[in-house]
């Protein structure tokens, strides 16, 4: 499954040449590579450039593909160069690439390399969200089942305070965890957990006081008074393609949840951003992912990392750094820079936080990393 997404979401029709990128190739990259079953653009791009996201760069112009998503495992690309000194990849090494001819295009076959496939993302995405109080004490809830239970399971009929939608399926949702910026401590949401999916058959009055009735199709897990509801499809809306690109304007955010909860997480894993549509967050923004590299104090006992030095040079450090003392103090406190760990693209944005899926790992990602694009 991973696999599949892997090729399913990498491969992905898009053009967005960048000024501030140098398409550059790798020392290392072959000059011709056959192509696999399994391989994706992004995959192939990977091989010849240290920022995959160009990789229309290396098609443009290329008269010989109409689409550079029209290549198949069994064809060998060539890497050449044009007039101008640019890396090209061919199909098909010409004797003289500035003048090819536009003729004997490649047309359509079967099996060619896959493009974005949303539905391969829909195990990872589907209902995750982020909800304000305001947004989640707006919608329908739970008040109990046509039994005297209470966790309700699949075949259970619940009743909800709420004016639904007759015939219309809605999704169960637990207010779960809040999600808290780690850089100003304010409140970004609260993650809301799927338990269920339902039907409703009575619409419901509240002003009456009649209750709507729903017949719950699906369970993920036991659904409880209170729980709230949502229409299936509200709140899921993802681009049929994403335009991978680098942020138009600097981003500095973290990440702060991963859809695992696990402590490390690693390629393809879902993490979750203190970044939304305020901070002009988009859906396809390739952001580095960084780590702050360790503190260490100069201090008397010569240099050590902040956690290992003495008391007193802990001490002394933080009054230096408080009074903004200059560089002839004999603590110094020196801050490391952040070293790169990986990369991520964004998928899904809501008001303040953001999903992105993990693509690129250089050591085990970890909540509390760094985010940007600068």
């Amino acid at each position: 499954m991973i696999k599949q997404l892997s090729a399913a979401v990498f491969a992905l029709a898009v053009a967005f040449p960048s000024l501030a990128d140098v398409l550059a190739v790798k020392d290392d990259a072959p000059e011709q590579y056959v192509v696999k079953k399994g391989d994706t653009l992004w995959d192939i791009s990977a091989i010849y450039l240290d920022k995959p996201w160009l990789w229309p760069e290396l098609w443009q112009m290329n008269p010989q593909i109409d689409n550079p998503h029209l290549i198949y495992p069994g064809d060998t690309l060539y890497l050449v160069y044009d007039a101008q000194g640019r890396p090209r990849l061919v199909v098909k090494r010409p004797d003289n690439y500035q003048k090819l001819s536009p003729h004997g295009r490649k047309t359509m076959k079967r099996d060619a390399l896959p493009t974005l496939s949303l539905e391969l993302l829909r195990p990872f995405l589907t209902y995750e969200q982020a909800l304000s109080e305001e947004q989640i004490n707006a919608q329908p809830y739970v008040l109990g089942a046509n039994e005297n239970v209470k966790r309700s399971t699949q075949g259970h009929i619940l009743y909800v305070k709420g004016d639904l939608e007759r015939n219309r399926s809605y999704a169960i949702y637990h207010k779960n965890r809040p999600y808290i910026d780690p850089q100003t401590e304010e409140l970004l949401g609260y993650e809301v957990k799927l338990v269920a999916t339902a039907k409703a058959f009575r619409s419901g009055d509240v002003e009456a006081g009649v209750p709507a009735s729903i017949f719950v199709d699906g369970v993920k897990r036991e659904i409880n008074a209170g729980d709230f509801l949502m229409p299936v499809s509200q709140g899921q809306s993802l681009p049929a393609t994403f335009q991978m690109r680098r942020p138009e304007t600097a981003i500095d955010g973290e990440i702060i949840a991963s859809s695992n909860q696990l402590r490390e997480f690693s390629k393809m894993d879902i993490v979750v951003l203190n970044r939304g549509m305020v901070d002009e967050v988009k859906a396809g923004h390739m952001l580095d992912i960084r780590r702050q590299s360790p503190t260490v104090i100069d201090g008397r006992d010569g240099p050590q990392y902040k956690e290992d030095s003495s008391t007193y040079d802990k001490f002394m450090s933080n009054i230096e750094e408080g009074m903004g003392m200059d560089e002839d103090a004999d603590n110094r406190t020196w801050h490391m820079p952040k070293e790169k760990v990986g990369e991520l693209m964004v998928l899904k944005v809501q008001e303040r936080v953001s999903y992105a899926i993990i693509t690129k790992t250089l050591r085990p990602i970890r909540v509390g990393d760094i985010v940007s694009a600068d």
